[in-house]
């Protein structure tokens, strides 16, 4: 069953603990609820007190618009503080992002695993980054909540087929596509966000796996040079969607 913390501006965070040990944090990306990382917990709640959550407008959450990244660093704080005031953080993919946000405004986060931060993804530069941005927006905004899911995965090189409108969880995707321009705006320009990441003292792990496109990489060595005490390391034969079973190793390694 849920618990619940309130943000600063009023928006319920709604949040599970499972397990027994130090506090660790696990921050989805887009498309995701407290649910979706459910095949880690069973992994890491022998050593830690695993916590997930759904974040705003997501699954038991609430919302209160207007979105801002700010918002969502808060939201987070708050969840930091209901567990203890200071907890270990994993996050994949934007969920990535929104960790290095709240580590670099001083939310207490003891130890910090990202997973590929979706950073330095579009060739070509900034303005077709935007391009995309306001394409995935004005989806949202005519309520094409459909298709801004499938251009949202097709944008990420996942394989996309017709087939996938037809499967029994796609409707819980389309239910999410109002937050996508919420992980879009964690992305900023697209660049990483150096002079902000340089204020996490915090050590950093940034993961990207073998199998994934060259900006994985890319992007986890650039968050590893701009943190304080960062490195990088890879999770072989595995690209964006890595399997728990291949990741939880190197957290287990790394937040012990």
């Amino acid at each position: 069953m849920a618990e619940n913390v309130k943000s600063t501006d009023g928006t319920t965070i709604a949040y599970e603990m499972a397990g027994s040990g130090p506090t660790l944090i696990l921050v989805g990306g887009a498309l995701n609820t407290r649910q979706s990382p459910g095949g880690m917990v069973p992994l890491l709640a022998d050593d830690f007190t695993v916590v997930t959550y759904d974040r705003r407008g997501r699954g038991e959450s609430t919302n209160t618009p207007p979105y801002a990244v700010e918002r969502e660093v808060e939201d987070f704080g708050a969840l930091v503080a209901a567990v203890g005031g200071v907890a270990g953080v994993y996050g994949h993919s934007s969920g990535g992002i929104l960790a290095l946000e709240a580590a670099a405004a001083g939310v207490g986060i003891s130890r910090l695993a990202v997973y590929e931060p979706p950073y330095l993804t579009t060739e070509g530069g900034d303005e077709l980054w935007q391009v995309f941005v306001d394409k995935i927006q004005a989806l949202v905004d005519e309520g094409n909540s459909d298709l801004a899911v499938e251009e949202f995965i097709r944008h990420t090189g996942a394989d996309f087929d017709a087939g996938m409108k037809q499967s029994p969880w796609w409707p819980s995707l389309v239910a999410l596509a109002p937050t996508l321009p919420y992980d879009l705006r964690l992305a900023g320009d697209n660049n990483v966000p150096v002079q902000r990441l340089d204020r996490i003292s915090a050590p950093t792990l940034a993961l990207y796996g073998g199998a994934s496109a060259a900006w994985a990489q890319a992007s986890a060595s650039a968050v590893a040079i701009a943190v304080q005490n960062g490195r990088q390391d890879v999770i072989e034969g595995q690209d964006h969607a890595v399997e728990p079973e291949m990741v939880a190793p190197a957290l287990l390694e790394f937040f012990r």
